[in-house]
């Protein structure tokens, strides 16, 4: 069951900006598991990446809400509360997700 989240509604309908870890794409590294930011569409890497980029960019942005995306998982959390999330819609993958593990 998830915990009470006053940030889900920051969470909007969007488009995954690029199909794998935007950093580790541009950096030539891999990564284990995707998430993918629902309030811009960022994704990065999971804490068992070496990069740890969704959480990185949530500390650069505030943005709390993610979504498992590797593979489409469709449970959210929430950083800021440290709890899971119902998410009001899951995000379909825009063609094959590149896995690097």
């Amino acid at each position: 069951m998830s915990a009470r989240c006053n940030h889900i509604t920051l969470v909007r309908n969007v488009t995954p900006r690029t199909a794998g870890c935007e950093e580790c794409l541009t950096e030539g590294r891999p990564w284990f598991h995707l998430r993918l930011c629902r309030e811009c569409g960022h994704v990065g890497c999971c804490d068992q990446s070496e990069g740890k980029h969704a959480t990185k960019h949530f500390e650069e942005t505030g943005h709390p809400v993610i979504e498992g995306y590797d593979p489409p998982e469709g449970w959210g959390w929430c950083f800021i509360d440290n709890a899971m999330v119902d998410l009001p819609s899951q995000t379909p993958p825009d063609g094959d997700i590149p896995r690097y593990y």
